[in-house]
């Protein structure tokens, strides 16, 4: 029986390290190209309507990473992001009840990781990706963040 995700995977860091995180956007309508083009500027992470992701924002702080996720298109890892200013009222909200946190590009992920391969590794069988596909911001743990960026190319100790 899997576990549902909760806020506390992600806050499982090393003193020091930040938390990790995945957050999906829809490539046509906010890519990871459209987050590089912004620049050390940012962009607020807004639009999500979900208690759980948005709570996930309101847990994150300055510095946290990210993996940059293209859903419904391409359905792959693309990018690094890193939390740049904490949960804040979301501008596209007009009820009060939704926040967001804003982030910037950090490293594009040299080889993308797919759906399909997040799925064919059994370390990675319980990532909230795996457990609770439709959930748009998304905890990461340390182990699975390791996982994911020697998967795509990358070393996580130089991010």
């Amino acid at each position: 029986m899997s576990k549902k995700p909760t806020l506390a995977r992600a806050t499982k860091s090393k003193a020091g390290e930040p938390a990790y995180w995945l957050l999906k956007s829809e490539p046509d309508a906010f890519s990871w190209d459209d987050l590089k083009a912004k620049g050390k500027a940012g962009e607020p992470w807004t639009g999500v309507r979900n208690f759980l992701a948005r709570n996930n924002m309101k847990a994150m702080k300055i510095g946290d990473l990210g993996f940059f996720y293209h859903s419904n298109i391409g359905k792959e890892i693309v990018g690094i992001c890193k939390v740049s200013a904490l949960a804040h009222p979301d501008p596209s909200d007009d009820t009060g009840k939704w926040e967001c946190v804003d982030v910037v590009a950090v490293a594009d992920m040299p080889k993308p990781v797919t759906l399909v391969d997040v799925k064919g590794t059994p370390a990675l069988s319980r990532m909230s990706l795996v457990t609770s596909a439709r959930l748009s911001v998304q905890p990461v743990t340390p182990e699975e963040w390791r996982t994911l960026c020697k998967m795509g190319g990358l070393d996580p100790r130089k991010l």
